[in-house]
């Protein structure tokens, strides 16, 4: 059983007590596709261990999605400055050619006309539109601190469930190895009944399902990997070495305070908050833009036939609400301000039933590992290695020995789903509850 030559990774927690034998069947198989990935990447150099500290901050800094986040800032920035300026004035040119003729005079000469006009707004509109601007501004960043927020713990997540996949896998090898070992000890002795041949058979199928574990571990690893370089933007075959990293389990947090804390620090309910304000202002902007807009400016016109004539005023035009009275986008944007009211609501509710479900699954999950004492997979480590060598020498029968060993593989698995469930949890948790103390790396 071996790993993909592409993926490396440290834990030397899991590593200490692995001591496979090179004659087994198994490690010789391990040993040759690990020397076939050596020998397909020797030219390329061994990567630096990263703690998932590190590996965090260099993928917010490599993400090519923040980049999209960055240019929505620019995008809704670049809109503030437009949103406060004035309507461009209006060139009105005219040229022509007059002829006046009466009795029996004719005359004729050129006519033209020159109008400079500047659309005016209705006091407030402006202001009104730099306000929107502004919050379109805040949605964007505050979408950008989201998501790095989010990246940074789904990094996290993944380097933590690498280590533990590792030590799974490195487990189900050292049991395999074992049993491989054992296997070959029965088949080497001379039959005496059919039950050396049941055990052997035992034997063997148990080496099958626990060369099966080591599979789906180091599928598992692979997978993290993979993703892992993508979100640092990455190819996928990129070689990358993680350090394990234990994270303390805080004092846990009464329900109440998480609720009272989220409410306002939440990040879907503060996008719902600014949506909410900015449609409050888009209200006031179309019952605003319901007076018109006027167009003031001088104009001036000469003509030339026969006798000169040189008008010069000033034009005033505004459009006339006789068809559209701008009450229809009035009660629009009202309604959209009623529908960004009610997604307030719901998403209040649904950020309660989530934050609570995920505090019971930390507790729960605390609760779990907290009676579980350190050293409990070294005395199942030691209690396999036990009855392995006691099963040798024929104290100890093979359903124990088998049993022994798949409750090791067993308890090894449960502790670290426990582990990364409890990381898990807790990090969603502080996603839920929007804080950002420690979480951004920026």
């Amino acid at each position: 059983m071996g790993f993909p030559p592409f993926l490396f990774l440290s834990s030397a927690s899991s590593m200490t007590s692995f001591k496979p034998s090179i004659r087994s069947p198994f490690c010789r198989k391990a040993l040759g596709i690990t020397l076939i990935g050596i020998s397909a990447i020797q030219a390329e150099p061994v990567p630096v261990p990263l703690t998932i500290e590190n590996l965090v901050v260099q993928t917010l800094a490599r993400n090519p999605e923040i980049k999209f986040y960055n240019a929505e800032i620019a995008v809704a920035k670049a809109g503030r400055k437009t949103a406060g300026r004035f309507a461009n004035p209006e060139l009105d040119l005219e040229l022509g050619h007059k002829r006046a003729s009466g009795g029996d005079a004719t005359a004729e000469g050129i006519a033209y006309s020159v109008a400079l006009a500047q659309p005016i707004e209705w006091p407030g509109r402006l202001g009104l539109r730099k306000a929107i601007a502004d919050r379109d501004i805040a949605l964007a960043e505050l979408g950008l601190e989201q998501f790095r927020y989010f990246l940074s713990s789904r990094v996290k997540l993944l380097g933590y469930s690498l280590a533990t996949q590792q030590e799974n896998a490195a487990a189900a090898a050292e049991v395999a190895d074992r049993i491989t070992s054992v296997k070959e000890v029965i088949v080497q002795r001379e039959p005496g009944g059919v039950a050396p041949l049941l055990e052997a058979k035992i034997l063997e199928a148990t080496e099958l399902t626990v060369q099966r574990k080591a599979s789906e571990a180091a599928v598992e690893m692979q997978k993290a990997l993979l993703e892992l370089n993508q979100l640092m933007g990455r190819r996928a075959d990129s070689p990358l070495q993680v350090k394990r990293t234990e994270y303390d389990s805080a004092k846990p947090t009464t329900l109440a305070a998480l609720l009272n804390q989220a409410a306002q620090t939440n990040y879907a309910l503060r996008v719902r908050r600014a949506e909410l304000e900015q449609q409050g202002l888009k209200v006031a902007l179309s019952e605003n833009e319901r007076y018109p807009t006027f167009t003031v400016g001088p104009s001036v016109s000469h003509e030339s036939a026969g006798d000169r004539e040189t008008v010069i005023g000033l034009s005033l035009s505004m459009p006339l609400p006789v068809w559209d009275d701008g009450r229809a986008a009035v009660s629009a944007s009202q309604a959209r301000r009623m529908q960004a009211e009610a997604s307030l609501q719901a998403t209040f509710r649904e950020v309660e039933r989530e934050i609570t479900e995920a505090w019971l699954i930390l507790e729960t999950q605390r609760k779990r590992l907290g009676g579980w004492k350190p050293e409990t997979l070294a005395t199942f480590s030691e209690a396999a290695q036990l009855a392995d060598r006691h099963y040798r020498l024929g104290a100890v029968p093979i359903s124990t020995y088998i049993e022994m060993q798949d409750k090791y593989l067993e308890a090894t698995e449960a502790i670290n789903a426990t582990r990364l469930e409890v990381l898990q949890a807790s990090l969603a948790l502080q996603q839920l509850i929007g804080s950002t103390s420690n979480n951004q790396n920026k």
